[in-house]
């Protein structure tokens, strides 16, 4: 393994590390009786933001509560990753290009599981109703995007990462580089 990958590693496990400190992603309601928006920023062990307004809201219209103990997601998902993140480290120690595949699988099945199980997740918030709810609207469900921006009745709802989801990603980029990337032969090599 050269000495580049291992860099590669190194940089992308920094960056894996900022999910334990930073929220991964956000969603944003606007809507003109709030001007300043409404915000729940979902970190790796928890939810902050305006959830109590939130909830608030979701019940004239039917959506169970929002709570963390809810997600048994958020008592494993520190493990997880942090045991993804140890693979990385362990392959740049190592320096084992099959400890390095095995990382990227995990991190790849890690992304498709987590964003399965968040659509999931806004899928029944925004269809299962309450019957009873005090605002019907025939044939609306209110579900948020998964990425990207729906209007919803008078609310604009965002769904995108946040700055440790960005850095994660970058993070993922860095160890498809550190996978893939083949550097050139100089000319001096040629000769």
């Amino acid at each position: 393994m050269k000495p580049t990958t291992r860099i590669l590693i190194a940089a992308a496990c920094l960056f894996m590390l900022t999910a334990y400190f930073l929220p991964l992603w956000h969603i944003n309601l606007d809507a003109p009786q709030y001007p300043e928006g409404l915000e729940m920023k979902i970190w790796l062990n928890g939810l902050t933001g305006n959830i109590d307004q939130i909830n608030g809201l979701n019940h004239y219209i039917g959506m169970k509560f929002i709570s963390e103990d809810d997600f048994k997601e958020f008592k494993i998902l520190p493990y997880v990753f942090g045991a993804l993140t140890v693979i990385g480290i362990a392959a740049a120690i190592a320096k084992s290009r099959k400890l390095l595949w095995v990382w990227f699988i995990g991190l790849c099945l890690f992304a498709i599981v987590g964003f399965t199980d968040f659509y999931i997740w806004e899928y029944n918030y925004g269809h299962r109703l309450n019957p009873h709810a005090a605002i019907k609207v025939e044939g609306m469900n209110y579900q948020p995007p998964l990425f990207g921006y729906k209007q919803l009745l008078n609310f604009t709802a965002g769904s995108l990462p946040d700055t440790g989801g960005i850095l994660v990603g970058i993070g993922g980029l860095l160890v498809a580089a550190a996978l893939f990337y083949k550097p050139r032969l100089s000319l001096n090599h040629i000769k």
